[in-house]
């Protein structure tokens, strides 16, 4: 039985991958050619999730295992089949390739080709480029009228009569804080 999926992105509107894959596949190997199929970076930390129609997440299958001691079953890439939790078309998934910034592809399976089989995945189309993999936050910034000086943040130093005026209660007189 095959797969295929379609993978789009919502940073990138002309960005489209459709993949092809043996439904005995792992999730690890269609992560890899997912990777393959935009040139990411293999060696990066991913993740899918099985979701709902509405996108909210359902199952979680990562890369490693994550020491987790709750009741909920832990699947990871390695030792997941597809078809162990994809069983009907237009199911949901997300994959998400930038963990610090949780940036993800939307991936639907679009289709289940029963009597077939493929022996590795294929990347049967390839529409435009893929989103940049990781966003880099100084050029993000630049351009913007963020301003992250030491006016942003405060000054570094502080004055300990100020924490200490906080301590006897300076806001005691304040009627603002009567209230609280």
């Amino acid at each position: 039985m095959i797969y295929r999926f379609l993978i789009l992105s919502d940073e990138v509107d002309t960005f489209k991958r459709e993949i092809q894959i043996s439904a005995q596949a792992t999730f690890f190997d269609f992560q890899q050619a997912i990777t393959d199929a935009t040139g990411y970076d293999a060696k990066q930390l991913y993740t899918f999730y099985i979701c709902g129609n509405d996108w909210s997440k359902e199952t979680e299958i990562t890369q490693i295992e994550m020491d987790t001691s709750s009741e909920e079953d832990c699947y990871t890439m390695d030792k997941t089949l597809l078809e162990d939790l994809l069983e009907e078309e237009r199911q949901k998934l997300l994959f998400v390739f930038d963990q610090l910034s949780d940036r993800v592809f939307f991936i639907e399976l679009r289709e289940i080709i029963t009597g077939k089989d493929i022996d590795k995945p294929l990347c049967s189309k390839s529409v435009g480029d893929p989103p940049v993999q990781f966003i880099d936050y100084d050029t993000a910034i630049k351009g913007t009228n963020l301003d992250l000086d030491e006016d942003f943040y405060g000054d570094d130093e502080y004055d300990d009569e100020e924490l200490d005026d906080l301590e006897k209660g300076s806001f005691d007189d304040d009627p603002l804080f009567d209230r609280y």
